[in-house]
């Protein structure tokens, strides 16, 4: 009886311990992820990301800083106006000079940034 209450306890204490590999708990600190896809709804609530050709990239630089060769604030897929901002991961926030905080979440391989729109609209990016 005691060795299966001990088994039990153990299996248990395993399973409550399972990484989750859909939300990171680890900071991007020093990665690069290049925007590839986008999201635009059109009000209904049917709007799917959608691929795009784009050399955007967002880096995490280890000072605090996140640098892009494109806007920050805006879903735009030019990347040919660099700015610049800070991040917070405790708060999951990106801040420009441009804008307000821009929420974002970490989701395996995934960046997707959370712009101010009326209906939603994302960017996702991917680590390089």
């Amino acid at each position: 009886m005691k060795r299966a209450a001990l088994f039990l306890l153990i299996l248990g204490t395993i399973a409550s311990c399972s990484k989750d590999d859909d939300k990171q708990t680890e900071t991007a600190t020093g990665d690069t992820y290049k925007l590839i896809e986008v999201l635009a709804d059109p009000g209904d609530g049917s709007g799917t990301f959608q691929p795009v050709s784009s050399n955007k990239t967002i880096e995490f630089k280890t000072n605090g800083t996140v640098v892009s060769n494109g806007k920050l604030c805006d879903m735009s897929i030019s990347s040919n106006s660099g700015t610049t901002g800070t991040y917070s991961f405790t708060d999951s926030t990106i801040t420009s000079a441009n804008c307000s905080k821009l929420p974002f979440e970490i989701a395996g391989k995934h960046l997707i940034i959370f712009y101010p729109c009326i209906e939603p609209c994302q960017g996702k990016f991917e680590k390089q």
